[in-house]
Parts: C-alpha cells; sequence; structure tokens
C-alpha cells in the first residue's frame, strides 16, 4: 500500500497557483484551448488498462445519480491520471457546445485548456470545482466544473470524476456529491480486489452509516496485517495504516475479530479509546457455511420471539429502573402536547428506541415519523435534506422536486438525532421553520405549512456547545422544552430485568433466552461503555455461539472481559429479584468443596459459592482476572 500525500491548500490558493502554471506554460487568457486526442490504438490500450475502472463507475455508480443525469445540463466525466476522457455520461446538447473537448480520448491538461476541474485536479490530487471565471482561458468559462480524484488499492491516482456544466452549480452542494461519487468508486474498487482472499472491516463512528459510501474500510488479512485501506479509515483513526497490525488499531485481537458473526454490528474501541462500530465481510472464496438467523425467523417462528417489526410502547420500556419510570411518565404527560422533547444519553443508551416508543404511544402514531441522523448526513448534503428543494433548484435535482425530511414529518413526527451536529448554517434555518411553523424547499419563493412533533437527541451537553458557539442559543431554547436523561446501562437498577427481555427478544429458539447464573451475574455486573447496544451485540454474538446450549462464558467474545477491570462504585447495584436465585437457564453448579485451596483459584471460587466478587477480593485481584484464570485453566 504505496500512500501519497496531498497538499491540501484553500481554494483561492489554488486557482492562483493554477493560474500562474498556465503562464509559466505560455498561455495567456486570450489563448485558445489546444485540444490534445489520443489515437486510436493508444485510445483503445487506454480503455483496456481502465476496464475496471470504468465497469465499476458505469454499473456501481453511475446508477444513483440518473436524475442528475437526466434532469439537468450536465454531464458527468472520467478521465484517466492525466487528464484523458475514458467515458461520460449526461446531457447531449451540452457537449455540443465544444463537442471536441468532451470527446473519448481528448486530453484536460492545464498546459492545453488552462485552468479547469479535471486538469487542475490531476495536478493537485484534490478536490476542486472551477467556476466560470476561474476559468484561465476566456473561451472555457461558459462553464462549471467540480472534479475529485479517485486513487485505487494501492492508493495511487487512477483518475479523476468531474460533473460540468454551462449553468449555476451549487458549490457545497455538488462538491458534496462529486466527492461522495469517488468514495463510492474507490470503495467498490477495494471490495472487488480483496473480497476474495481477504477480510474487510467496514466501520464508521455512527452504527447508522456503516454501509454508506463515507463510512471507513480496511482490509487485513488472516494475520491482521492490513493490505489497504480507503482514505475515510485513515482520517477517522488518524494513523498512516501501512503495513500495520490490526490489532495495533483496535482493543481487540486478531482471532477475536475474525471469530465474529458476519454481518453483525460489532463495537470497537480504538487505540487512542474513542469507539466506532463496525461489521465485518469474510473472504468469499472458500468461505464456510454461514447461519444467517433472518432466515431462522422467517422459517421458525417462536412464541419467545418478540417481532421486531412491532414498535414498543412507552411503558413496556419500564423494566423497573426509577430514572427510566420518570423519563416515561414525564414523557407521556407531554406527549400529545405542544411542547419539543431534548433526549440526552450517552451513546448507545437507547434513544431511538425511546423516541419510537414515544411516538407510538402518542395520538400521531398513526402518521409518519421521520428519523434524521444530523451526523451521519454529510454536511454539504443537509439542507437539501431537511428542507427539500424545487425542480431545477440545482444540478442533480429531481425533475419533481424533492419534499424534504421535515414536510415528510408533517401530522407525524420529526426525530433530530445527534443535533449538535447540525451544522450553524442549517440552525438559522431550522430555526426559522420552528418558529413559523413553515418550510421554503431550497430554491423556491413559496413556504409549505408543518405540524409534526419535535424530538431531538444528543449526546453532548448542549449547553456547553452553545457556550461554544457551536450550537445557536435561540434554537436551544426552541428544542428544549421538556429535558430528558435516559440513564447508561450501568447506572440502571432494572439491568437483569433489562437483560432477560432482551434475551427474549432476540431469541430464535428457546435455549437461546437460556443464560447460567454466573453469566447473568458477570452481565449485571460489566460497565458496558457501549450501553445497551454493546449488550444486544454481545447476546447476539453469545446466541450465535451457543448453538443449542445454554449461554455460557465460552460463548462470549474475549473483549466482552476486557472492560471489567473498573471501579465497581461507578456501577450502580441491581435490584434483585424473588426469582434470582433460581435464574431461568442456570446451568447446574458446584456450590461446596470439601476442600479449600488458595492456590487453587478453582477450588477457591466453589467454596465461595461461585462468586466472582468474593474470589476476586479473597486473592485481592479484579474480577476480570479471575474471569480470565478460570478460563485458561478451561473452567466451564
Amino acid at each position: 500500500m504505496n500512500l501519497k500525500k496531498v497538499e491540501y491548500i484553500d481554494h483561492d490558493t489554488l486557482i492562483k497557483k493554477s493560474w500562474q502554471r498556465c503562464r509559466d506554460s505560455g498561455l495567456n487568457h486570450q489563448s485558445k484551448p489546444s485540444i490534445e486526442r489520443l489515437d486510436v490504438g493508444d485510445l483503445s490500450a487506454l480503455l483496456d488498462e481502465h476496464e475496471l475502472l470504468i465497469k465499476t463507475t458505469h454499473e456501481e455508480v453511475i446508477p444513483y445519480y440518473e436524475n442528475l443525469l437526466a434532469n439537468s445540463n450536465s454531464q458527468v466525466m472520467l478521465a484517466d491520471s492525466k487528464g484523458f476522457i475514458m467515458n461520460s455520461w449526461g446531457e447531449q446538447r451540452f457537449k455540443k457546445q465544444r463537442e471536441e473537448i468532451f470527446q473519448t480520448g481528448s486530453g484536460w491538461r492545464e498546459d492545453n485548456l488552462g485552468t479547469n476541474a479535471i486538469g487542475t485536479a490531476v495536478k493537485t490530487g484534490s478536490l476542486v470545482q472551477i467556476s466560470q471565471d476561474e476559468h484561465f482561458l476566456i473561451d472555457n468559462r461558459f462553464m462549471t466544473g467540480s472534479a475529485a480524484p479517485i486513487f485505487g488499492a494501492d492508493r495511487e491516482m487512477l483518475g479523476v470524476i468531474d460533473i460540468s456544466s454551462d449553468t449555476y452549480l451549487p458549490d457545497s452542494h455538488t462538491l458534496g456529491m462529486v466527492k461522495i461519487m469517488s468514495q463510492a468508486i474507490e470503495n467498490q474498487l477495494i471490495i472487488s480486489h480483496f473480497k476474495n482472499q481477504h477480510f474487510l472491516l467496514r466501520f464508521n463512528t455512527s452504527p447508522d452509516n456503516i454501509d454508506s459510501q463515507w463510512s471507513a474500510l480496511i482490509v487485513f488479512d488472516e494475520t491482521g496485517l492490513v493490505i489497504s485501506a480507503n482514505r475515510r479509515a485513515e482520517l477517522v483513526l488518524a494513523s498512516n495504516l501501512q503495513l500495520v497490525n490490526i490489532s495495533t488499531l483496535f482493543e481487540i485481537n486478531v482471532n477475536q475479530l475474525i471469530n465474529q458473526p458476519e454481518g453483525f454490528q460489532v463495537p470497537l474501541l480504538t487505540k487512542k479509546q474513542f469507539r466506532v462500530h463496525g461489521v465485518l465481510h469474510k473472504p468469499q472464496q472458500d468461505k464456510p457455511r454461514v447461519l444467517d438467523f433472518r432466515t431462522l425467523i422467517n422459517k421458525h417462528s417462536s412464541s419467545i420471539h418478540a417481532s421486531q417489526n412491532n414498535t414498543l410502547k412507552l411503558q413496556e420500556l419500564s423494566l423497573g429502573d426509577p430514572v427510566m419510570a420518570k423519563a416515561i411518565n414525564q414523557s407521556e404527560r407531554i406527549i400529545d402536547k405542544d411542547i419539543p422533547i431534548l433526549i440526552r444519553g450517552e451513546t448507545g443508551v437507547g434513544k431511538e428506541i425511546f423516541v419510537k416508543a414515544l411516538h407510538q404511544s402518542s395520538q400521531r402514531y398513526k402518521q409518519n415519523i421521520i428519523t434524521v441522523n444530523c451526523a451521519a448526513i454529510p454536511h454539504d448534503l443537509v439542507e437539501s435534506e431537511l428542507f427539500g428543494y424545487e425542480k431545477g433548484a440545482f444540478t442533480g435535482s429531481n425533475i419533481k422536486g424533492y419534499i424534504g425530511m421535515i414536510r415528510k414529518a408533517d401530522k407525524g413526527t420529526l426525530f433530530l438525532d445527534e443535533i449538535g451536529d447540525m451544522p450553524l448554517k442549517v440552525q438559522a434555518r431550522l430555526l426559522r421553520v420552528l418558529q413559523e411553523r413553515r418550510v421554503t424547499p431550497l430554491g423556491s419563493t413559496e413556504s409549505y405549512p408543518v405540524d409534526f412533533k419535535l424530538i431531538s437527541a444528543t449526546n453532548c451537553h448542549l449547553k456547553e456547545a452553545v457556550l461554544a458557539g457551536t450550537f445557536r442559543q435561540d434554537l436551544y431554547y426552541r428544542v428544549s422544552g421538556l429535558n430528558i436523561e435516559l440513564p447508561a446501562l450501568r447506572h440502571r437498577t432494572d439491568r437483569q430485568q433489562l437483560i432477560r427481555f432482551l434475551l427474549n427478544h432476540y431469541a430464535e429458539n428457546q435455549q437461546h433466552a437460556l443464560i447460567t447464573e454466573r453469566v447473568m451475574q458477570a452481565f449485571c455486573q460489566h460497565p458496558w461503555p457501549g450501553n445497551i447496544r454493546q449488550l444486544v451485540s454481545v447476546i447476539k454474538i453469545a446466541q450465535a455461539m451457543s448453538g443449542n446450549e445454554i449461554i455460557d462464558w465460552q460463548h462470549l467474545p474475549d473483549d466482552f472481559f476486557d472492560d471489567m477491570d473498573i471501579n465497581e462504585s461507578n456501577i450502580t447495584p441491581f435490584i434483585k429479584t424473588k426469582n434470582e436465585s433460581s435464574l431461568a437457564g442456570s446451568s447446574p453448579l458446584s456450590h461446596a468443596t470439601t476442600k479449600t485451596d488458595a492456590d487453587d483459584i478453582i477450588a477457591l471460587y466453589q467454596s465461595l459459592s461461585c462468586n466472582i466478587s468474593k474470589t476476586a477480593k479473597k486473592l485481592n485481584i479484579s474480577r476480570n482476572t479471575v474471569y480470565k484464570r478460570l478460563r485458561d485453566k478451561g473452567y466451564k
């Protein structure tokens, strides 16, 4: 993996340097474009060399941008790393203005055509947009272009993807679009190249956009050696990924990672101590049979398995924790009143599930609930996604326009998740909508009335964001009518009831809902830094690994035990139920021995009624160490 550094410069400096290069090449503003064309033989060789790139762009990317090509006077062009056009898609009328430079095989280098999106992107390796008057040659100032470089699996530039038009192109929207197109091509090239023989790990900071085109992607072999990665992976991990071992990037060893069930979300802790969410894809050649639980759910309906399509109501979330009970009772009183709700809680505490239960318990339950993850949508596209746009508002707009998320929520519920990540520019427009209860789409002078219940959520303190200047104070008071705090899992006193609820919810047979007493004890004492999301992941993995056995230690992922070394005072004691002494599914454990040997951790553990905490206290070691020593000695 040959990493290539790219010099990032601001737009004005980029244009100035490009114009200077044009002058150095002997061009002036009145110079006529010099059209460089490949002959038939060279063009044929070029197309053969880049067959995979052209095919990937045509089949995997262009179909998603049909509106761009069908409803605007613009076209997409694919050029190689020297600026020669290999293929194009879109409006034919646009080509006729200067047909010779848009033909396949035409070159767009700066020293021939002056400053232009393709040529400047090739020269700088940067994402660029060249407006009409920024073209060096006056003859080229009829068009605007946005271009992004495409890097191959070896991180060398393969080519450039470009959107050009003779009409106005909004800077942020078109740049965001061409950037996503280049990322989509890069990701697909990496996947196509490595999927048969190597492991692929997709990950992102939010579980909602793991499969998006802006997710991070790492390729590694069975030893953990990183063979390739996309640029997003380097950005998220802030690391040089060239031939490092994946165990140096995440707090998980290679065997633990490659044995994760395929397709399941895996919470990962990076070496820099922040969490990401990933999905592992295993090599496709000689791939062992992987059990797909979705097919089992369809084939075997079980009374113990709660349908995941049935949204829960608020009272079903009340399992005994007083903080949750207070949040539920307050919400029920407010849900049908014109008062916004702001929910705060750590990542993974179940904010979205709580909001869906709120909606289901309201008088608006028959209407839409529209969820907008403000952190998952690229900042360049948030406005058009939220407020919609009029037909022809910008290049790529739908011929009928787009209604937008806010108008989709009319008469229903609008849920703004991670609202603290909303760009300031968008905050101003949202404030106006909340004040006037009307929304004006982009490119339109007409406003539309909207009626929705507003619920927002954040994992940060918005008041601190207000003081820091990243969140508008006036918007804060618009969204924070009733403030609700959802407790972290480690602070909930109903952990045992919640664990049983989730075991039953995800079980596909009777055995999958059964758990030994020592695992239940470990679950209740675990700090759960990833909260309910992490608990669900562990339960799914344990149920997958257990087969038809009762869930026990050997079915838990190894990283489950890595989180156990914490201060016990940071965990709220759970409420013991009357049935705790006879837990459903607990395996018979020996509660007495004839000999207590302090050097024999198994004997000591059994003599203390298989109590991990007492064993740890007796030996003056952590519970985590007790778990590991018992497992090392083969105790199950």
